[in-house]
C-alpha cells in the first residue's frame, strides 16, 4: 500500500475526495424524508393486506357476550 507521504499533496487530497463520494454513495436513500419513507411504508403494508379488517366474527360475538354478562350483574345487584 502507498503512503500519502509519496504522493504529491494534489493526488492524495483527489484520492480522498473520491473515496469520499465512493463512501457516500453507498449510504444514499430511496426518501428525501421521513414522510416520504412513512408513505411508501404504509402502501407496502396495504399490497401486502396488513390492513384488513378481521374476517372473524369472534370478537364482536365476545363483545356482545360480555356486555350481556355486565347487564345481568348489575340488574342483579341492583
Amino acid at each position: 500500500m502507498e503512503s500519502i507521504r509519496t504522493r504529491n499533496p494534489q493526488s492524495a487530497l483527489m484520492s480522498l475526495e473520491a473515496d469520499a463520494v465512493s463512501t457516500r454513495s453507498g449510504f444514499a436513500c430511496l426518501f428525501s424524508d421521513s414522510h416520504e419513507y412513512e408513505t411508501a411504508l404504509i402502501a407496502e403494508r396495504r399490497a401486502q393486506g396488513r390492513y384488513q379488517p378481521p374476517k372473524s366474527r369472534w370478537p364482536m360475538v365476545m363483545l356482545a357476550g360480555v356486555m350481556l354478562m355486565v347487564a345481568g350483574t348489575v340488574l342483579l345487584l341492583s
